[in-house]
């Protein structure tokens, strides 16, 4: 009878279905929200407030300000006779020390190198805060203060320091010349400091190679000269000793050679002569080899701290 039972119960077609679970949506309300800013609305206000107030303190006590002054510079070339004088050179299959047509100027390589740093370094300037003609190594080193390390070691500092102030860009044909100091003032005189130091370097460049063409020339004069004066004499001593040469088709040949390499050295020597002139001239000539198209001025505002943005985003932040 149990084993009937137990079978019936086998074959109930209705069973009892599992149970059901139901999840709650977890969701957050715009007023739930509200609530929770209310709830820290005092660390939303002293927050911002507190990190824009040391923000302020920073940029108004703490920070130095710094002032750019720009100016827009190109090189004038100037090597135009030096190039001719090496045409001439190559043309007697010579090359002459001094490069190629016209230097190509590299002026940021130039304006950021130690060695025209620490040739600036010795110039002296007017600043408000450490007084009237002071060194620009004592300003960018030892200040008002005693030096404790050797002059060596300050122009390395100080020419980092100068080669960090200084930036220049490429734009076209032109070149702009930005410096950044503590002061306005100073920092269009030491803007303008580098441009001249930039065309003394530039100019000695140039006086050298016009003077290496220059020693070319006399040499080669000299050269020019001996040869000339011995084609001349072998001519005269060819028509010393062949009078009537109107007849033999040798020695009028022979007479023509030797009339052609006196002519062809008469000229080479007279170009010579006409390139070494133009040559001393280039020498001495005092011309501006930077051209300055804009010269620096003072600004009238400071470039670095931007307080009034600096606040402003530290505030934002602080909210963040």
């Amino acid at each position: 009878m149990a084993a009937v039972k137990m079978d019936e119960h086998q074959h109930n077609p209705q069973q009892t279905p599992p149970p059901q679970y139901y999840y709650e949506e977890d969701t957050i309300s715009l007023s739930d929200i509200l609530l929770i800013l209310a709830k820290q609305l005092k660390l939303l206000i002293v927050t911002p407030l507190v990190l824009g107030f040391l923000t302020a303190l920073y940029v108004l006590f703490i920070s130095q300000p710094v002032y750019v002054s720009s100016a827009k510079i190109m090189s004038s070339g100037g090597s135009g006779s030096t190039s001719q004088l090496q045409g001439l050179a190559a043309q007697f299959g010579v090359t002459v020390p001094g490069g190629s047509d016209g230097a190509q100027w590299v002026y940021p390589e130039i304006v950021k190198s130690r060695t025209l740093a620490k040739s600036v370094l010795k110039r002296k300037f007017d600043t408000e805060k450490y007084g009237p003609q002071k060194s620009l190594l004592q300003i960018l080193t030892y200040g008002d203060e005693e030096p404790t390390v050797s002059i060596d070691t300050l122009e390395i500092h100080g020419a980092n320091a100068l080669i960090g102030m200084i930036e220049i860009e490429s734009q076209g044909s032109f070149y702009n010349l930005s410096v950044s100091t503590f002061e306005p003032q100073f920092a269009a005189d030491l803007c303008a400091v580098l441009i001249e130091e930039l065309d003394r370097h530039q100019r000695e460049y140039k006086t050298e190679k016009v003077k290496e063409t220059r020693l070319f020339i006399e040499g080669r004069i000299i050269d020019v000269q001996k040869e000339l004066e011995e084609a001349e004499e072998a001519l005269k001593d060819f028509v010393n000793r062949n009078r009537q040469i109107q007849g033999s088709p040798a020695l009028l040949l022979e007479q023509q050679r030797l009339t052609r390499e006196a002519t062809v050295l008469t000229g080479v020597f007279t170009t010579l002569k006409q390139q070494l002139e133009m040559t001393k001239i280039e020498e001495v000539k005092e011309s501006a080899l930077v051209q300055v198209l804009d010269p620096p001025e003072a600004p009238l505002y400071r470039d670095k701290p931007k307080r009034k943005l600096s606040v402003l985003l530290s505030l934002i932040l602080g909210f963040g």
